[in-house]
């Protein structure tokens, strides 16, 4: 039904047309007062809605034809672009098709919840939004060197725009931290791609930046180092990996609920997407070489930031620090670069944008009712909010790993494949599990149990119909998933498979 059709630019371009369409009702909106203003962004919100739900779909149809029994790229899209081999360039396969389908799925959720928690300039936020889904959905689908890099870079200006405009008190300061940090880590990144250009047109004889060509490239050791360093500081500030995760706390704290969602349900995810991508197809050696550094620095992340965690006082900076901690188990499992810990640190990175987006919608709620976001201001909502109550649980649980959830399935598959390579390694991220059940269990005491003293609470109000209908789908599939997680890891076996094989294949021929 799908073979004709260039459901992967029309994944592009609908959220862009959505945008145009918001932006020519701005120009009536900043001529309008009153009432027929407030109308405008009552119908913005509507607009954007509509639109992200129909890339939901268009992403689900694309899911049910994708053919999972192959590691080959598919409804491909290919035009020339720029000249000098730089093409516009599609193609999803198992291990991205999953993260074009989140980003679907969590973006209409972020609009809903957005409607009234946005007090400002609604239609440029609309705006700001759709334009920030598009280019995401072109990160996981770009199958040209060049192309990938200015999706993966330009995602960087919507969200500096959401934190900088829409942010808490001190959101410059955090917009441009933000903005400083990944950009920094991408120069190099932009380096090692003229670099890899210019290679494979000698190597090659004709001048390409097709990702799949590239990655057949025998690029000399002493050269996969350099590049991979350079790859691996741009990735690990997107992660955010430990020590270059500063940014994210603050980002995290001063952004929007919906631009919280999105940072950590979709934009830390590109980190580990470029691992999987780039670093091990394209530097078999170096990442062999590198290996013992990054399972060094994902157990650090997870045992030192759960420590941080644990003394936070801010909701979300505790959820923030949790997220590095949770990003330590995706690449821990990437480079133990064997099916059980590849497919877990796929499965831990979905999972991870569900729990991690319930959770900041949770933050959401309550802040939106009391305007604080400090721990100590809470307790005793259980007798106050008991739906509210119920969902905070659940996620909380599936944030701590708790088997039925599917936060327990990504961090078993990485733990069972790290174990085959370095017990140590495991052992330490399974304290660092425990850890989570600590800064988990006490936040969750902390805001739900007890008896709620503080007076300001009295008249709060459990969870609204809106409120609801965000955080089912999320609770559902959270379950879902912990039940039956073949849901993921089929869609995702062959193209690991297939990665793993390439993999060993390129590691035998340099020794």
């Amino acid at each position: 039904m799908l073979e004709n059709m260039p459901i992967l630019s029309l994944l592009i371009i609908l959220p862009l047309l959505g945008a145009l369409v918001l932006m020519a009702m701005a120009r009536f909106s900043r001529n309008s007062t009153g009432e027929a203003r407030a109308q405008l962004d009552k119908n913005a919100t509507g607009v954007a809605l509509l639109i992200s739900v129909g890339v939901f779909i268009l992403s689900l149809l694309m899911v049910f034809q994708f053919d999972s029994t192959t590691a080959d790229f598919q409804f491909v899209e290919r035009v020339e672009w720029l000249g000098g081999g730089i093409e516009y360039h599609l193609g999803v396969d198992g291990i991205s098709v999953l993260f074009v389908l989140l980003t679907a799925f969590l973006t209409p959720l972020c609009i809903l919840a957005s409607g009234k928690s946005i007090e400002k300039n609604m239609l440029d936020y609309m705006v700001t939004f759709l334009i920030m889904e598009a280019i995401m959905i072109g990160v996981f689908c770009a199958l040209d060197l060049i192309l990938f890099y200015l999706f993966f870079e330009a995602v960087l200006i919507p969200m500096f725009i959401l934190i900088g405009v829409w942010g808490g008190k001190e959101r410059v300061y955090a917009s441009y931290k933000f903005f400083l940090y990944t950009l920094l880590g991408s120069v190099l990144m932009l380096a090692a791609v003229l670099w890899i250009y210019f290679y494979g047109q000698s190597e090659l004889g004709v001048a390409t930046t097709d990702i799949v060509r590239l990655q057949t490239l025998d690029i000399p050791a002493k050269a996969q180092t350099w590049l991979w360093l350079a790859f691996f500081a741009s990735f690990a500030v997107k992660m955010p990996m430990w020590p270059v995760h500063t940014w994210l706390p603050d980002a995290h704290v001063q952004a929007p609920t919906a631009g919280s969602v999105i940072l950590a349900g979709i934009l830390l995810k590109m980190g580990g997407y470029g691992f999987l991508r780039f670093s091990l197809p394209m530097f078999p050696d170096a990442s062999v070489k590198f290996t013992p550094l990054i399972f060094a620095l994902s157990v650090i992340a997870i045992i030192y930031t759960s420590l941080v965690a644990y003394r936070q006082k801010d909701i979300k900076k505790l959820i923030a620090y949790s997220s590095v901690a949770h990003m330590g188990f995706v690449t821990m499992g990437i480079f133990a670069v064997n099916a059980q810990g590849i497919q877990g640190g796929i499965f831990q990175m979905l999972s991870h944008g569900l729990i991690s987006g319930a959770l900041f919608f949770c933050v959401g709620v309550i802040y939106d009712r009391m305007h604080t976001r400090e721990i100590a201001f809470y307790g005793g909502l259980v007798k106050r909010m008991p739906i509210y109550a119920f969902f905070l649980m659940l996620f909380t649980m599936a944030n701590v790993g708790l088997p039925g959830t599917s936060g327990f399935v990504g961090e078993i598959l990485t733990m069972v494949g790290v174990y085959k390579v370095n017990p140590w390694v495991a052992a330490g991220a399974a304290l660092g599990m425990i850890l989570s059940a600590v800064y988990a269990l006490y936040l969750y005491r902390a805001v739900i149990f007890g008896e709620p003293t503080n007076e300001k609470l009295a008249d709060i109000e459990d969870m609204n119909r809106t409120e609801i209908m965000v955080l089912a789908p999320l609770a559902i599939f959270v379950i879902i998933l912990g039940v039956y997680p073949s849901l993921i890891t089929d869609v995702t076996a062959v193209s690991v498979d297939n990665l793993i094989a390439n993999f060993n294949a390129a590691i035998g021929q340099g020794s």
